[in-house]
């Protein structure tokens, strides 16, 4: 008997790329309008519209588009979407290469599963293999339940990856939604976490639970939203009110970053005059050192076109660190500020100075210290939480920073404060300052109460000997060339040519190479 054969009509090239365009759009589209209406009621984009304003227009290009999940239980084996719940792949910004993943919260709640995980994996190995940054559009619910364990083991993938990648490539963590759980830990192990208002939040352990087991109330926001963690707990370096404006800051942030270590950052023409006096700083800064004022404009009449990207505002804001252009080159700025603490140096002025050290040394930026510092802040409560080490933090950054270093008195630099803030003597590669500076151990008024304590006890007038003492120890030590005569200042110059010294200097600078000891790495303090 002759066996019958089915004739099935001719499979043609032109009918499979038809099929695979159907694929592609049911990719695209995802779970439909119902469910992107629902998003967008949110306040909140899709995962690639929100792609498209990160990347140049048409750039994107795609990465497993069509993978889909294997798991099987809990009804999973009939909930197979393309995507998985994340869009990967890489485009441009500003003709520059970025790679890229979003979850998309339409799909499964975002929730990360092996396959989900698995396309994560693959894009960041390729960022690293590209050399090219990594941005993180977050917004998921964590783990998939569904999948148990096998999730969890894509979570730890995903820290792995962050951390090899860590001082390779630029790492960006997006936060657009909630993020809980294990899953927090990715954009803490990241350069920079951008976090907008309302739609987003971070915490370990939801208000559920912290009801549960401490008996507090707390909304989401109240407990891991955009403001808390951008002023309070210092997880966010920026924050927005909407997606549109996040995601234009985090294009500005590329343009002032490597695309790897191996790169500077880029260079842009200046467009403002590298030898522009800077009179008005004549004015900005009072002489007494008592008098608070904002060093923000000081900067601003430094860099170029007053322009500035301030990493942490919100949070230990009696430091500034920034990244800014002088004469079109970007340069890490770190800075006391006066009007918050009068610029003493804390535990969280010390950490998160030490970490932009840190990062602007990994990537190739030129670091300028502008020092006006009483000293670190005395108190039970910062001794009882470690400021000896938290301040051990920022001067084993700077001490092991070998990008170029440069540092600015303006006026008073105290104590073990001014070691820290990249004086001579930790390895600064040149140190200037103004005449209004004071470089000593203390101030003039508690140096003469310690040296001629019993002199002045012992006094028929103690207030007027006090007075006669100060005034001898400030003109004896804490006169504005006294540093300078003994080296530890570069030159002391007019305020009015700060951006032409500091521009001069960056220039013989930019060609300076350091070598660290050979070793697997250092132990800082933590």
């Amino acid at each position: 008997m002759t066996a019958t054969v089915t004739e099935q009509p001719p499979h043609t090239t032109a009918a499979a790329v038809a099929e695979l365009r159907v694929l592609r759009e049911r990719a695209r589209l995802g779970p439909g309008a119902k469910a992107t209406a629902a998003q967008h009621a949110k306040g909140k984009l899709t995962a690639r519209e929100r792609i498209d304003l990160l990347l140049d227009p048409g750039t994107f290009q795609e990465v497993e588009q069509l993978r889909r999940h294997r798991a099987v239980g809990f009804g999973l084996e009939a909930k197979r979407p393309y995507t998985d719940g994340v869009v990967t792949g890489w485009g441009t910004v500003d003709g520059r290469t970025v790679f890229v993943y979003a979850h998309d919260f339409r799909v499964f709640g975002g929730a990360l599963g092996e396959a989900h995980a698995a396309k994560i994996h693959k894009v960041m190995d390729l960022a690293v293999a590209a050399g090219a940054p990594l941005v993180s559009l977050n917004d998921g619910a964590g783990a998939r339940i569904q999948e148990g364990v096998s999730a969890l083991a894509g979570y730890g993938g995903i820290f792995r990856r962050n951390t090899k990648a860590s001082g390779v490539i630029p790492q960006i963590s997006v936060m657009l939604g909630p993020c809980a759980g294990g899953a927090a830990y990715s954009p803490a192990l990241t350069d920079f976490v951008f976090m907008v208002r309302d739609t987003s939040q971070m915490f370990i352990t939801g208000p559920d639970v912290v009801q549960a087991v401490t008996g507090e109330e707390i909304t989401q926001n109240g407990l891991g939203g955009a403001d808390v963690h951008a002023a309070v707990s210092g997880v966010a370096h920026f924050v927005h009110d909407d997606e549109r404006t996040c995601l234009a800051e985090v294009r500005y942030l590329l343009s002032l970053l490597p695309s790897n270590n191996r790169e500077a950052p880029p260079s842009l023409p200046g467009g403002d005059p590298v030898d522009r006096r800077n009179d008005a700083l004549l004015d900005l800064v009072p002489a007494d050192g008592n008098r608070p004022y904002d060093m923000r404009e000081v900067l601003e009449e430094i860099v170029d076109h007053g322009d500035l990207l301030e990493v942490h505002e919100h949070w230990a804001r009696n430091v500034i660190c920034a990244l800014a252009r002088i004469d079109g080159r970007v340069v890490g700025i770190v800075a006391n500020q006066p009007r918050f603490l009068a610029g003493v140096l804390d535990i969280e002025a010390s950490e998160k100075a030490a970490r932009f050290v840190q990062l602007c040394d990994a990537f190739n930026i030129p670091l300028l210290t502008l020092v006006d510092v009483p000293g670190f802040l005395p108190g039970v409560s910062q001794e009882h939480g470690g400021i000896i080490r938290h301040g051990a933090k920022l001067l084993y950054a700077y001490c092991n920073a070998t990008v170029p270093r440069i540092s600015l008195v303006l006026r008073k630099a105290y104590g073990g404060a001014y070691i820290v803030m990249d004086s001579q003597s930790i390895g600064a590669d040149l140190t200037y300052a103004w005449p209004t500076n004071e470089i000593a151990v203390m101030g003039a008024e508690g140096a003469a109460n310690v040296v001629f304590r019993r002199e002045i006890a012992n006094s028929d007038d103690p207030e007027t000997v006090r007075a006669e003492k100060i005034a001898a120890y400030r003109s004896e030590l804490m006169h504005p060339y006294y540093a300078a005569e003994r080296g530890l200042v570069d030159d002391v110059i007019d305020p009015a040519e700060t951006r032409r010294t500091l521009a001069g200097a960056l220039a013989m600078l930019r060609t300076k190479h350091a070598d660290l000891p050979s070793r697997k790495h250092g132990n800082p303090p933590q």
